[in-house]
């Protein structure tokens, strides 16, 4: 009664020590290992990408000061946004009830950068340069007007907490190119000022109902990376060994009895965590870098914790195998300080998200590498708070039209790809839902979106839900 379905047929079909031994065999080359049954067949297809760094930029950068020009926000600017173009929507708490809606010109400059003539604000400059790496989508909407539903939604599929995490599903059908390091890691970061509150939620990259293997491993902001990283004082690396050993042992004997596959990953962690007290020092030994690859990434680069040091950390983790780097910015959660905070926080990041860019290109990696930069949401054409009060403008939360980027990973190069209307607010042209945007990263790394599922409480989940198309058109 103790069994689950997978532990029967595992044990049905040999004993552990007999898989074991087998894989033993394998590794030596002695013995063709027999495919497992219950493995999920993935990929499905060819993949264009081996590997996603996701640059999320938590509480939403404003997308009509950034990357989505709108003359008519100038032309406009002060005056009541129409109520045709408003239509009811529905806001968060903190403009839901304020009848006064002035349209709020971009308070960034714009011009056009590269042979793609891409739209890129000036406060992103080194951004601008790669403009012909990148490709735009500018019709991107969702369905959560706060962040924590929002961030749920777009990293797990689904609003409330509890569902596995993008990275969570791909190192589950995937697996993992490196021994020595997790498949799924996550860094977190934030604005110096620490001008909002945005809280970084372990569900943000947890396995849901997937086994806990897969969920995102944290790399701290300061100190050892991973706690308990380093051994105890007394403790040599082959006591640490001999002591695993022993714990192995014990854990695959209950395993044997209980069949439960939370065991299995007690082991496989274990096992995990001591090759890592080899690999993240080397990881994080940055004395080998060349000042010029320093340089690029801006003078955060080699303070442990910034979002400069955590793109440098996420190609070290790219050319090592991980699958899944998921890094966080918190910052762009700009209510009433646009005027002031927007530009320090694109200082923080223009620099290093271009530099990940541009050093994942020059060592060959970009080509398979899917690099995504963007927020849950964007922010409202209209202003929040009053016109004549300068110091405290500010946008709201906007679900119903934003922008992010792609670069790399069979992404077509050089692109724009839909539409927001004359103000950006609503979605005028080729639509792309947050499922829609799950669907083409996980086409990007070979898996079909709809036949990649869990069963759960008696029914298969997916990532997308029942929803999602890839969006074909920004395939390279």
């Amino acid at each position: 009664m103790n069994l689950t379905r997978r532990a029967l047929f595992g044990q049905g079909a040999a004993g552990l020590g007999g898989l074991a031994l087998g894989s033993l065999f394998t590794k030596q080359g002695l013995a063709i290992q027999a495919p497992d049954p219950l493995a999920p067949l993935l990929p499905h297809f060819a993949p264009k990408a081996k590997r996603v760094i996701y640059l999320l930029q938590n509480g939403a950068p404003s997308h009509v000061d950034l990357f989505d020009h709108k003359p008519m926000l100038k032309k406009m600017h002060g005056t009541q946004i129409p109520d045709s173009v408003v239509g009811g929507k529905r806001f968060s708490t903190m403009t839901g009830t304020q009848t006064a809606r002035p349209v709020l010109g971009e308070i960034t400059e714009f011009s056009r950068h590269g042979k793609s003539g891409a739209t890129v604000s000036s406060f992103l400059p080194r951004t601008a340069e790669i403009a012909d790496d990148l490709c735009f989508i500018k019709s991107m909407h969702t369905t959560q007007v706060n962040h924590a539903p929002a961030i749920t939604f777009l990293m797990t599929g689904g609003e409330q907490a509890g569902r596995p995490a993008l990275g969570a599903w791909l190192s589950y059908g995937l697996g993992s190119e490196s021994e020595d390091l997790p498949a799924f890691v996550v860094m977190t970061s934030r604005d110096k000022e620490a001008s909002c509150g945005q809280i970084f939620y372990d569900f943000y990259w947890g396995s849901g109902f997937l086994p806990s293997k897969y969920q995102g491993v944290k790399f701290r902001g300061s100190g050892d990376p991973v706690l308990y990283i380093s051994n105890p004082e007394g403790m040599s690396r082959e006591v640490r060994r001999t002591m695993l050993d022993g714990l192995g042992e014990l854990n695959a004997i209950k395993l044997r009895d209980q069949g439960d596959p939370e065991i299995a990953t007690r082991i496989a962690q274990y096992e995990m965590a001591y090759r890592m007290q080899s690999s993240v020092p080397d990881l994080t030994d940055l004395s080998k870098e060349p000042k010029h690859i320093l340089d690029m990434y801006g003078p955060d680069v080699l303070r442990q914790g910034s979002y400069a040091y955590n793109c440098l950390m996420a190609r070290r983790l790219a050319e090592r195998g991980v699958r899944f780097v998921q890094l966080m910015h918190a910052g762009w959660d700009q209510h009433r300080n646009l005027n002031t905070q927007l530009k320090i926080q694109c200082q923080d990041v223009d620099a290093p998200s271009a530099a990940l860019i541009k050093d994942l290109k020059q060592r060959g990696l970009l080509d398979d590498t899917l690099v995504v930069w963007g927020g849950e949401f964007g922010r409202t054409p209209f202003l929040q708070g009053d016109i004549t009060n300068t110091k405290q403008w500010g946008r709201d939360h906007h679900p119903y039209a934003f922008t992010v980027w792609m670069a790399g990973g069979g992404v077509k190069p050089g692109t724009t790809y839909g539409e927001s209307d004359e103000f950006g607010f609503n979605v005028a042209k080729d639509g792309v839902h947050i499922h829609d945007l799950q669907a083409t990263i996980m086409h990007l790394m070979g898996i079909d979106h709809e036949r990649f599922t869990f069963r759960f409480q008696g029914r298969q989940f997916r990532l997308t839900d029942v929803h999602g198309e890839v969006v074909k058109p920004i395939l390279a």
